[in-house]
């Protein structure tokens, strides 16, 4: 494996006809790091992908291995190993031999090819289905066996875009585990894009927000989930509670006024009185409490240990909450949030 301190992007930028795609990235990959690309689609983090891929040329910008230059390198000449959305297989070769394939065009010896493409079968647990067809294989199967072939080859980095999003919801689960202990185990480099921030969260080590092409916030999943830095990145976090309010007082405390509503948040940046800002809650974050203010709860769904509650406010605001008891349809109940809980985003907010 070619190994590497580090890999980085120096204001990468992507245009189609005079539209951007990906507008000045800027971001150091350390070896051994698994980074996360992440936002909504269109949000240019394929885009990304494919730059750091040689598959799409840059517009401006470079990209920097150590002190060699990638971006001006055929995709051949990267190294890279690439894990694609549907797998891209090769339905008439079988398991052993799609894993092979890129030994074998690079004109390894073949007990080489054979040592190597055996400890890839095992390591991705597929011994059993090494003599069959893609198409005799399930899902997640078929995306062991992409991501055995990229492996194979010893990259310095391997790219991952969208790797689970074809596979049902418990497949996905087993499919993060290993391919997070296939990261660990390797001691891979690993750059993954996906739009679930649940996977991202619980794989990277660092998550690249983007929306409309440009990065929003760079950082930990505990920095991410904890500190967004707008409002853009709360919504994507799990802040489902996003209130249109005005900043009444700062000091001690800021009180926000709106929907019928006072409330006490933490501001995101500088506010003042008479600002709009964007108030922004994670569901689990407002409780039922008597000190509350009132609302009516209108759906509940069950979600094992707790409920996910929709309630509305006597003004109509909606709400979502996570509840240890179960409250039903039509139930008055009081809401309270901790102003630590409670973000306050300018309303213009990032790009």
């Amino acid at each position: 494996m070619s190994k590497f301190q580090q890999l980085r992007l120096e204001g990468v930028t992507r245009r189609f006809g005079g539209q951007d795609a990906l507008v000045d990235l800027d971001l150091t990959i350390e070896r051994g790091e698994f980074i996360a690309l992440l936002g909504p689609s269109g949000c240019g983090k394929s885009t990304a992908l494919n730059c750091l891929a040689g598959l799409l040329p840059l517009t401006a910008g470079r990209i920097w291995q150590d002190d060699t230059r990638l971006d001006t390198l055929l995709p051949e000449k990267r190294g890279f190993g690439m894990v694609f959305q549907n797998y891209a297989l090769f339905p008439h070769l079988t398991v052993w031999k799609n894993i092979a394939f890129g030994l074998q065009m690079r004109r390894l010896p073949g007990a080489e090819i054979r040592r190597r493409t055996d400890e890839a079968i095992a390591l991705v647990h597929l011994e059993e289905q090494a003599r069959k067809l893609p198409g005799q294989l399930s899902g997640g199967q078929q995306q062991r066996v992409a991501i055995a072939r990229a492996v194979v080859l010893e990259p310095s980095l391997v790219l991952m875009d969208e790797p689970l999003s074809n596979l049902d919801a418990k497949l996905r689960l087993e499919m993060r585990t290993e391919i997070r202990r296939l990261h660990q185990a390797l001691g891979l480099t690993t750059v993954y894009v996906t739009h679930d921030q649940e996977e991202a969260l619980s794989m990277a080590d660092r998550l690249v927000v983007l929306r409309g092409g440009r990065v929003q916030q760079i950082g930990t999943p505990e920095q991410l989930h904890t500190q967004p830095a707008n409002r853009h990145v709360a919504d994507f976090m799990g802040f489902r509670n996003l209130l249109p309010m005005k900043v009444v007082t700062t000091g001690v405390s800021t009180v926000v006024e709106g929907g019928g509503l006072t409330l006490q948040g933490t501001p995101v940046g500088d506010v003042h009185p008479g600002d709009e800002v964007v108030a922004g809650v994670r569901p689990e974050s407002l409780r039922i409490a008597e000190d509350g203010f009132p609302a009516t709860v209108e759906v509940v769904e069950y979600q094992g240990r707790e409920v996910a509650v929709e309630a509305v406010t006597d003004a109509g605001q909606r709400l979502h909450l996570r509840a240890a008891d179960r409250p039903a349809p039509g139930d008055k109940v009081r809401l309270a949030v901790d102003p630590a809980a409670l973000l306050l985003f300018p309303a213009g907010g990032a790009h």
